[in-house]
């Protein structure tokens, strides 16, 4: 009989799980497998499963496949997300880089830790911010309420003058239209699809933060299935791994086309808002927060052995130092 795995997904309904994870599972395992593998996957939270739950699940095989978001596994281990830290990453290039060099940490860090592997790393599309009133750089924020969904995020704000406020995906157009907030940080087709260019005039490109995920496997799982399907399962979620990051890039842009209702907008709905591009100032000022806010800030949640990792695997290649440099 064929070896049978559960899977838990990605968030139901987006991009990620219904184009790639569900079909790569459902469809191209029995085939890259010849047969040897079935497998059924469920988004998680459509599972009962809560994001805080999933890597102790993975970790206790209750779960033995999953997959992670970095952001709420790292309420409870800020390690796990050096990877995307706000305005880290304002482009989906830098962000690869980035993915490069934190992976062997974090595929370390995983295994020591938990006794998980790590399989792949996929990211959502580039979360932006929308505004009701006209900004031309983060700085313009001062003042302003800002609706934000991590800690990382709400410290930015913060040091930028904005008063961040949490407020649920689903809430938040009805908080822009009732004054609660005037802007809000989320991913630009997503915010099409709820309405958000009917209520906002203005959204940069700059990338705040990407949603990454990694998929992953409860270690003892994962050796227990032959040697020769897990080279077969590996090569499939690579392959599975550069398909999510295309779609993420392309959703991107996507989303800021049909925000500001370019012709080049697919399935979304044609806005008319004003997309604020990142000029040479802003990258200035962008590194600074980074330097001077973003990474002591999660040094400071996360510890001192998260600042030696940061300076042995992204440091040299970034140039920005947690504490003194080596």
């Amino acid at each position: 009989p064929p070896i049978r795995l559960k899977v838990a997904g990605g968030l139901a309904d987006l991009g990620q799980y219904t184009r790639h994870e569900q079909p790569f599972w459902t469809e191209r395992v029995p085939e890259i497998t010849q047969g040897r593998v079935r497998a059924e996957i469920a988004p998680f939270d459509r599972s009962g499963i809560r994001g805080q739950e999933m890597l102790q699940l993975v970790r206790l095989g209750v779960v033995p496949f999953g997959n992670i978001l970095l952001a709420v596994a790292a309420a409870d281990d800020p390690e796990l997300n050096g990877i995307d830290l706000p305005v880290l990453n304002p482009d989906v290039a830098t962000l690869r880089r980035t993915v490069i060099l934190w992976r062997p940490r974090l595929s370390a860090l995983l295994r020591e830790r938990y006794g998980v592997e790590l399989l792949a790393v996929y990211t959502y599309p580039a979360q932006v911010m929308f505004c009701r009133r006209p900004f031309a750089a983060l700085s313009d924020l001062a003042g302003r309420r800002v609706r934000t969904s991590s800690v990382g995020q709400s410290e930015l704000l913060a040091a930028l003058g904005a008063v961040p406020v949490v407020i649920p995906f689903a809430d938040m157009v009805g908080a822009i239209r009732g004054g609660v907030v005037e802007c809000a940080i989320t991913a630009a087709m997503s915010g099409n699809a709820i309405g958000l260019h009917e209520v906002t005039s203005h959204l940069s490109r700059l990338a705040v933060g990407w949603g990454v995920s990694m998929f992953a496997a409860n270690r003892a799982a994962w050796l227990s299935l032959p040697e020769e399907v897990r080279g077969e399962l590996r090569d499939g979620l690579r392959q599975l791994e550069a398909d999510i990051w295309r779609n993420a890039e392309v959703e991107t842009e996507n989303g800021l086309a049909c925000n500001a209702g370019l012709p080049t907008c697919v399935d979304g709905r044609r806005g008319r808002m004003t997309v604020v591009e990142e000029r040479a100032g802003d990258q200035a000022r962008r590194a600074e927060l980074v330097r001077e806010v973003v990474l002591p800030s999660w040094v400071r949640r996360c510890g001192p052995g998260c600042a030696e990792s940061w300076n042995r695997y992204i440091a040299p290649a970034l140039g920005v130092w947690a504490g003194e440099k080596r």
